[in-house]
């Protein structure tokens, strides 16, 4: 296993703005609803079905568009219209041609630290749409290696770290899901940064992870991520030999 130090990015609302198209296009979609329900009980059904759908479909926007229609169909007692149906599909497809849109300071640090680690993009959702984002961001020269993958738990990691012949305790993932981004990484003794974005979608909610001294870190922005770098490189054993 590789003595190089490695840093891995997490990409929706860590590197570039995701979450708030979803919440645009949730308060559309209620909008839509609204002559069958409150937005309250639509928010509640659709947030329902991609539970249960999220072993088909995985994350992304066509999962979500898929079920987007089959809530709308159930919450209007199969009275959906054909215009109502076209609509709910122009939704999807504004989303999947939305620009991308980088976080602050998203470029400035990844051109700061990629000559002096390997980074690696660690990101969930679907292929192709993923590909499209990372192509429009820009951003793509600055990573090592690019991994879009079904789940993000410490398997998942495990066998990315073992790919690219990372050891864990070299390893810092940087990200705004404790849930995805923060916890697998410490319990294969790694460590994490956790940089919030204003929205977190309720699957990804989850409590801060136990005292980790040295291997847990909270950023307020990407800005902060040189510096914090530096206080993880200071911790003993992960001084750079």
């Amino acid at each position: 296993m590789s003595q190089v130090r490695c840093i891995g990015f997490d990409a929706d609302d860590t590197l570039w703005h995701n979450e708030n198209i979803f919440e645009e296009v949730h308060g559309r979609y209620c909008e839509l609803l609204s002559r069958h329900h409150d937005a309250d009980t639509v928010r509640r059904a659709l947030y329902a079905t991609e539970m249960r759908n999220l072993g088909l479909y995985g994350y992304g926007i066509k999962g979500f568009m898929l079920s987007s229609i089959e809530t709308a169909i159930e919450l209007t007692g199969g009275s959906l219209s054909v215009n109502e149906l076209r609509e709910l599909i122009a939704l999807g497809r504004g989303m999947l041609d939305h620009p991308v849109e980088l976080l602050d300071g998203a470029e400035e640090v990844l051109g700061n630290l990629a000559p002096a680690y390997r980074l690696l993009l660690i990101t969930k959702g679907d292929l192709r749409d993923q590909e499209r984002k990372l192509a429009k961001s820009g951003i793509a020269k600055h990573f090592h290696g690019v991994d879009i993958v079904s789940e993000k738990d410490a398997r998942t990691y495990e066998r990315v770290l073992r790919r690219h012949e990372v050891e864990p305790s070299r390893f810092l993932m940087v990200g705004n899901s404790i849930k995805s981004d923060i916890l697998p990484i410490l319990a294969l003794g790694g460590s994490g940064v956790h940089v919030p974005y204003r929205i977190t979608w309720h699957h990804e909610h989850s409590e801060k992870p136990p005292a980790s001294e040295g291997r847990f870190f909270e950023a307020e922005s990407l800005l902060d991520l040189p510096e914090i770098v530096e206080r993880w490189l200071g911790v003993p054993g992960n001084q750079v030999d």
